[in-house]
């Protein structure tokens, strides 16, 4: 168990800001994804107590040293556990304050295949960290905050943009749909005076993060890849003129942490996280403007994508007073671009 952090005696239940105001001890699954190693660095740049979770088997000490390396202010504890098992997740949360949930199965296009996968980790893992947050907030008879990671793709390809977060759930595919339950088995946890949510549906979300882009089969790192000359062109499905919502993992850490102080005992919240909307084509226009290197487009037929698919923030930007910081294109691409050891044109 993790030990009380001395001269810690913030009020949980009065919710706001404030409880952040001392250092508070938080469990982040997925903590050495893209968005997991942002957030953590993010809460441990504050001086904040971070447990980080991974299925993955690695040297303990290595791990935690990539945190340091990033520039953390305190020491991060890794462990090691699958969050579909019940009593490992019981032993993370032992201590903790706060969860930040992103561990999760994330390619939209491979849901269907490993749908069983898919299930037992987003959905599944989900519920079963909440559970046992929930469980350990009543153990302790004091307030635990929980943050989860979902997605705009809950909302399908809704034909009224930007989506809001009150649109019905209408996915068209299974991921989803796995995110949409996951959501669901989080903010149903029964209210106890000491259980809060918050979800953060994320849009696309890329610049980079302790030396990681994101997935390399998203629009931004391909066509970095293409500038790179580590592929020969870019395939867009259609005209390119499709436009989706960008997001800078770091303006989205800053989401989680005022998420987690929003989140006070019984509180139930959804909002989205984007930023910038712009084309495909936009974007290869800026990657090549910021590297100085030519990006060759081959045009395939459209694959029937929506044309535009917007978040609405006005209310994360109301109620959590959430401002993006570095969410213009050139700058998520120039950060990207630099992580990989590329040189911006000036």
């Amino acid at each position: 168990m993790v030990e009380p952090v001395c001269g810690w005696r913030g009020d949980w239940r009065r919710g706001g800001p404030g409880w952040f105001a001392e250092r508070v001890r938080v469990l982040v699954t997925g903590a050495f994804g893209f968005v997991g190693t942002a957030v953590v660095e993010r809460l441990t740049a504050a001086g904040h107590e971070v447990r980080a979770l991974t299925s993955r088997p690695a040297d303990s000490a290595t791990r935690a040293g990539s945190f340091e390396r990033a520039g953390s202010a305190t020491e991060v504890e890794v462990v090691h556990g699958d969050v579909r098992d019940p009593e490992a997740m019981r032993r993370a949360v032992d201590g903790m304050d706060g969860v930040c949930h992103l561990a999760a199965l994330a390619k939209v296009r491979e849901a269907r295949e490993r749908a069983k996968e898919y299930w037992g980790i987003n959905h599944g893992g989900a519920v079963t960290v909440a559970e046992a947050a929930a469980l350990e907030a009543r153990k302790r008879d004091t307030a635990m905050r929980f943050v989860l990671a979902s997605s705009g793709a809950v909302y399908g390809q809704p034909a009224l943009q930007p989506i809001p977060e009150n649109l019905p759930f209408q996915s068209t595919n299974d991921y989803g749909e796995t995110k949409h339950a996951a959501e669901q088995g989080v903010l149903g946890i029964p209210k106890d005076d000491r259980f809060g949510a918050v979800v953060l549906r994320l849009f696309n979300v890329a610049g980079a993060a302790g030396g990681r882009t994101g997935d390399p089969d998203t629009i931004i790192p391909k066509t970095l890849a293409v500038a790179r000359g580590e592929v020969p062109s870019l395939e867009i499905n259609g005209d390119g003129e499709a436009v989706r919502d960008f997001v800078h993992v770091a303006d989205v850490a800053r989401a989680f942490e005022l998420a987690l102080g929003h989140a006070e005992p019984d509180r139930r919240a959804v909002f989205n996280v984007g930023a910038t909307g712009a084309r495909v084509l936009d974007v290869v226009r800026a990657v090549r403007e910021v590297t100085g290197r030519e990006v060759r487009v081959e045009h395939l037929p459209s694959r029937g994508e929506a044309r535009m698919l917007l978040a609405d923030t006005r209310k994360i930007r109301s109620e959590l007073d959430w401002v993006p910081q570095r969410s213009d294109l050139r700058i998520i691409i120039a950060d990207a671009w630099a992580a990989n050891g590329g040189a911006a044109v000036t």
